[in-house]
């Protein structure tokens, strides 16, 4: 089973990482294009951009400065210690044994709008580039044009050596639209979380994230490798509601947070 998870926009920059193993990323060549393409901008530029206040324009404007390759220990931090959003909080990669980390590895990939797909353990300097930001590159109007197909064949790759071809979906849809789904050579799953509230479940941001990571950390720590075998997934009060499910929708229900 191989898992996708979005990225996140807050980043942890300080704290110790909990292994000396690295790896580099796949389309780093590709990263180079585009960050040379945004240090063309100016703070005010890359706010309007990407939306974003003054501040973080700013704050942007000196990374993508700073940003230079090659990568390493020293100027560069392993995406899954570096993302800690929503997502990432559900994860708790901290808690990951070395086993654990190795398995990750193998089965879990990060979709970036920079990056394209990234593993664990590749390295990765701070940034900020949604993939639906809409800059214009050689290859067409937005990220989506740039990494055309490359994403969906790098997956590709990876699920030629899973057992059952499975793609576990845990991004959020802005990420997993860069994906050709009908060019992906696996079965692909896509979990929905819902909490109840007023009166009905409904599907709630902040908890849909959580929960995500939260499943991708029972894939990783359980080796989970079947459907049957997530629909066990009961982290945090959720529970699989067979009768709200397809084939390759499962939704996982939450009456109250655990």
């Amino acid at each position: 089973m191989l898992v996708v998870l979005s990225p996140a926009k807050s980043l942890d920059l300080e704290s110790p990482v909990a292994t000396r193993k690295f790896s580099q990323p796949e389309f780093l060549s590709e990263a180079r294009k585009l960050v040379k393409d945004l240090k063309k901008l100016n703070p005010e530029e890359l706010s309007e951009l990407m939306h974003m206040s003054s501040k973080l324009g700013t704050l942007n404007y000196a990374r993508f400065a700073n940003w230079q390759t090659p990568f390493d220990k020293d100027n560069a931090r392993p995406a899954i210690f570096t993302f800690i959003g929503d997502v990432y909080q559900g994860l708790e990669a901290k808690s990951f044994t070395s086993a654990d980390l190795n398995y990750a590895q193998k089965h879990l990939r990060i979709l970036s709008g920079l990056y394209g797909v990234l593993r664990p353990l590749d390295l990765m300097q701070p940034y900020r580039l949604e993939m639906g930001t809409r800059l214009a590159t050689s290859k067409g109007q937005d990220l989506y044009g740039f990494w055309g197909r490359k994403l969906t064949s790098n997956l590709n790759e990876d699920l030629a050596t899973e057992k059952g071809k499975i793609l576990l979906n845990l991004a959020s849809n802005e990420y997993f639209n860069a994906i050709d789904v009908k060019a992906l050579d696996g079965t692909v799953i896509t979990p929905v979380f819902k909490d109840f509230s007023n009166g009905k479940y409904r599907f709630l941001s902040f908890y849909a994230k959580q929960a995500r990571g939260m499943m991708a950390a029972f894939v990783i720590r359980n080796r989970i490798t079947t459907v049957e075998k997530l629909k066990e997934f009961d982290s945090a009060g959720y529970r699989f509601s067979a009768d709200d499910s397809t084939e390759t929708k499962l939704v996982f229900l939450r009456k109250r947070a655990a």
